[in-house]
């Protein structure tokens, strides 16, 4: 096999690139999975990309990205399971059968943690029976929790889990991305809790970098720049019998001023130095 067999580029990590762009590129790196977004696909076109991806030879390994169920109100709770069936259906039209989940933030005046996650239970209830008629897994992305107010708040691999395991595994899973989970020193066996529940979903990468810059959420270091051991979580991972793709994810404005082959190139070579 290809060192770079399962090695995915999420669309975002070069974001220079037009959809065309980077299934070219790709294919000339010999890269064969993408994570999509549904923003430049909707821009695209969905059935024109899935065509795309697909005639390139292509693998869409998850779209992102779904989510934000957190708000209290009726209405804003109705629009976002309007959101989440849409793109539920995007994914299936793209062919990927996972749809990662930012979960959402404290609505605005809040301060109920628990209660927000119970609001993505909810949710999750009525959208995880829809997507598996479409072919589609839910997967519930854990963030950083410095995203916790605004962003999601599910922080950790654990209240991933634990909202994961109210349903079928087929149907609602997790992500495992380096980013957002690092620090967290009970992470190994919440890796190997989800690997034991064939829960893993996704594998993300990326580094984490000091200082963060203002705003944060552009501050995703390039693989071997920052803090993050790839290799131990890359071997936690595969120890769970996880043999799926593996899905670099990088939102940094340096790398989106870089000539996109050239941040592709290096991508790939720090993947065999500091993963492999």
């Amino acid at each position: 096999m290809s060192a770079l067999s399962r090695l995915s580029l999420n669309q975002e990590t070069i974001k220079q690139w037009s959809l065309p762009e980077l299934a070219e590129g790709c294919v000339k790196a010999g890269v064969t999975g993408v994570g999509l977004w549904r923003e430049p696909v909707q821009k695209y076109g969905v059935e024109e990309a899935a065509e795309l991806v697909r005639g390139a030879g292509l693998t869409v390994t998850s779209l992102c990205r779904g989510g934000f169920f957190t708000a209290s109100e009726p209405e804003a709770r109705a629009t976002a399971l309007a959101d989440n069936r849409r793109a539920i259906e995007e994914a299936a039209t793209l062919g990927t059968d996972t749809l990662v989940l930012v979960s959402g933030g404290l609505p605005p005046g809040g301060r109920d943690l628990f209660a927000a996650r119970e609001r993505i239970a909810d949710a999750l209830a009525e959208l995880a029976p829809y997507a598996a008629d479409h072919g589609v897994r839910l997967a519930i992305e854990p963030l950083h929790p410095m995203y916790a107010s605004d962003r999601c708040v599910v922080s950790t691999l654990a209240q991933a889990l634990d909202l994961a395991e109210r349903f079928p595994a087929e149907q609602v899973g997790v992500v495992v991305d380096t980013y957002h989970i690092w620090w967290d020193d009970t992470v190994a066996d919440q890796i190997a809790r989800a690997g034991a529940g064939g829960r893993i979903a996704a594998f993300q990468l990326a580094d984490w970098v000091t200082p963060l810059p203002e705003g944060v959420l552009l501050g995703r270091g390039q693989l071997g720049d920052g803090s993050v051991d790839f290799r131990w979580f890359r071997e936690r991972v595969d120890a769970t019998g996880y043999t799926g793709p593996i899905e670099v994810e990088i939102f940094n404005p340096d790398l989106w001023a870089r000539d996109g082959a050239e941040v592709l190139a290096e991508v790939a070579d720090r993947y065999r130095a500091v993963v492999l």
